[in-house]
């Protein structure tokens, strides 16, 4: 008898093991997109200049050549895949950059501080720190690292990392774009549910500190990152969550961009540190069907 209720305790210990210790079903039933497989990356190392590579970006969805920004010096950097050789330009003094985005050819980088950097595309230059156009305290107080363009319709869109008002909800900003001067215009404020997130079972340590952001080409769902938490956030148009997935930290060291091409590649880069070097990972989707942004 006794041994009987042993074997029952057991049972019953192991059950609420599995009840509480596990992780949410709709995590492991969500380990990636469904349009990608993270295990069949094309990685590209970087040159060591890239190691702490911070963002990157492509001129109107062309793979042809990848621009990237790294978070200690005010370079621009051009590589094509494969070719670890990369020319640059300065653009500014050094300091804590994070993303970058190209829109009609002019570039606009962003600072963890919220400063916005602005230069036009053109690496022959060698050196554009002279005309570079720099936005001070143009955002909100906050900390911020994903910048993205949507050159459709001409604006810029931000998301905070951490601080604002709203501690339990991550705040962006639309910012419009004067199409002639290329100057930045009107500020528009908008959310991210994180609650949302962790009513999927995803519980936030100190919240989503979003480290990069795109938008897919064609479903123009919103594709967010974050390093810290090592997760992916997939949200709807309109910034509605639909989907969270694990990021493997063996295969993300340190994700901090993020961006597609016209044939709708996913690429994500991590930043290296004393034993992985800085890196992009192309993922081609399962039915690769071009698009025309």
């Amino acid at each position: 008898m006794k041994q009987r209720l042993k074997i029952i305790t057991v049972l019953v210990f192991a059950g609420i093991t599995i009840l509480f210790g596990c992780k949410p079903a709709i995590k492991s039933a969500n380990a990636q997109p469904a349009d990608y497989d993270f295990t069949k990356a094309e990685k590209f190392n970087m040159p060591e200049s890239l190691l702490e590579i911070s963002g990157i970006a492509f001129n109107a969805y062309d793979p042809e050549t990848i621009y990237a920004i790294q978070d200690e010096e005010g370079r621009l950097f051009s590589l094509k895949w494969g070719i670890k050789k990369a020319t640059s330009i300065k653009f500014g003094p050094r300091g804590d950059y994070e993303d970058l985005a190209i829109l009609n050819n002019q570039v606009y980088v962003l600072k963890s501080s919220g400063d916005i950097y602005s230069f036009p595309l053109d690496m022959e230059l060698g050196d554009v720190s002279d005309s570079t156009a720099q936005w001070d305290d143009f955002l909100p107080k906050a900390e911020y690292e994903s910048l993205y363009a949507d050159e459709a319709a001409h604006v810029l869109y931000v998301l905070t990392k951490s601080g604002g008002k709203k501690k339990k909800n991550t705040l962006g900003y639309k910012i419009n774009v004067d199409k002639t001067t290329k100057q930045l215009g009107t500020i528009t404020e908008f959310s991210l549910d994180q609650d949302a997130i962790e009513a999927m079972g995803y519980k936030l340590k100190s919240g989503l500190k979003v480290s990069a952001l795109s938008q897919h080409p064609k479903t123009k769902e919103w594709y967010i990152l974050s390093s810290a938490e090592k997760l992916l956030v997939v949200a709807k148009q309109d910034w509605q969550i639909e989907m969270v997935y694990d990021l493997d930290a063996s295969t993300f060291n340190q994700p901090e961009g993020i961006a597609f091409d016209k044939d709708l590649n996913l690429y994500i880069s991590s930043e290296g540190d004393e034993i992985t070097n800085g890196n992009i990972q192309k993922f081609t989707p399962a039915t690769n069907t071009t698009t025309n942004p």
